[in-house]
C-alpha cells in the first residue's frame, strides 16, 4: 500500500508539472509599454497584440515583444561645416516605435532596428545639416540647427514606423585651431567695445570741459559788465580808508620807490561825500 501511494504521488506530481508547462505554453503576457507580434510557424500576424494576458497554440505559435515606450540614444557624429571646419557633434535622440505598426517593423526590419536604421539616420542627418551652416553659425544659430535636425530625422524615421519625440544637441566639438581663432575674435571684439566706450567717455569729458569753460567765461563777462567807474572809485576809497586805519601817525624817515605815498585825507572825505 505504501508503494502504491508513493507511485500515485509521483504520478500526480508529474501530471501537475505537465499541466503547468502546458498552461504556460498556452498563456503569455504582454507587459505595459510593449506590444507583441504573434508568429504562426514563423509568419507574423499583422494584428498588434496589445498589453495584457493572451493565449497561443503551443509549438505552433510564439510571440515577439517589442518596446513602444520612448527610448533615448546618444551618438557622436563626425561631419564638416559649410566653411570646411571639422565638427564632432554629440546628439541625443528620443524616439519610440509606432504601436500600431509594430508587426510591419518586425517583418521588414526586425528587432535590431536601432543599429540598422536609427544610428545610420543620425549620422547621415548630422552630416547633411551641419554642411548648411558655417562653424560659427552652428554655435550662434544652435536652435535653428536643432530644429532642422529634428525635422530631418522625423522624416527619415517615419518611413520606418518610428516617431521622433525630440532631438538635443549635447555638444559641438571643433578643431583646436578653430577654437583659438574664436577666442582671438572674441578678444578683438571685447577690445573694440572697450575702445568705443573709452572714446565715448573722452567725448563726454571734453564736452563737459567745454561747457565749464563757457560757463566760466560767461561769468567773467557778466562780472566785467557790472564794473562801472563809480564802483572802481569806491574800491579805491575803501583801500585808502583801510590804509588810514592801519597808519600809526608816524611818517616814514626814508622814502623810496616802494614807500607808501602820502594820503590826502581831505580828498578822501570829499570823495566820500560825493559818493
Amino acid at each position: 500500500m505504501e508503494e502504491k501511494d508513493i507511485g500515485k504521488v509521483i504520478f500526480g506530481s508529474v501530471l501537475c508539472l505537465l499541466l503547468m508547462v502546458s498552461l504556460f505554453s498556452v498563456v503569455y503576457i504582454v507587459p505595459a509599454g510593449q506590444r507583441g507580434v504573434l508568429l504562426t510557424w514563423g509568419k507574423p500576424s499583422m494584428d498588434v497584440v496589445e498589453e495584457g494576458l493572451h493565449f497561443k497554440i503551443p509549438l505552433m505559435q510564439n510571440v515577439k515583444k517589442m518596446y513602444v515606450q520612448t527610448v533615448k540614444i546618444e551618438e557622436t557624429a563626425d561631419s564638416a561645416s559649410r566653411d570646411l571646419q571639422d565638427v564632432q557633434t554629440v546628439i541625443a535622440l528620443n524616439y519610440h516605435l509606432n504601436p500600431d505598426q509594430v508587426p510591419e517593423l518586425y517583418q521588414k526590419i526586425g528587432k535590431d532596428y536601432e543599429s540598422r536604421i536609427v544610428t545610420p539616420s543620425i549620422h547621415e542627418s548630422v552630416k547633411s545639416i551641419t554642411a548648411q551652416f558655417t562653424a560659427e553659425e552652428l554655435i550662434t544659430r544652435r536652435s535653428e540647427v536643432k530644429a532642422r535636425l529634428r525635422e530631418t530625422l522625423r522624416a527619415k524615421l517615419a518611413d520606418f514606423y518610428m516617431t521622433v519625440d525630440d532631438v538635443n544637441i549635447v555638444n559641438f566639438q571643433f578643431s583646436e585651431e578653430f577654437d583659438k581663432a574664436i577666442e582671438q575674435k572674441v578678444t578683438a571684439q571685447q577690445l573694440k567695445l572697450k575702445a568705443a566706450m573709452d572714446l565715448e567717455r573722452i567725448e563726454i569729458e571734453a564736452e563737459q570741459a567745454k561747457r565749464r569753460s563757457e560757463a566760466e567765461a560767461y561769468g567773467l563777462q557778466l562780472q566785467k559788465s557790472q564794473i562801472t567807474p563809480d564802483l572802481v572809485k569806491l574800491r579805491e576809497i575803501e583801500v585808502q580808508k583801510l590804509a588810514i586805519e592801519k597808519w600809526n601817525g608816524v611818517l616814514p624817515m626814508v622814502t623810496g620807490g616802494n614807500a607808501m605815498p602820502f594820503i590826502n585825507v581831505d580828498s578822501i572825505k570829499s570823495e566820500e561825500e560825493e559818493v
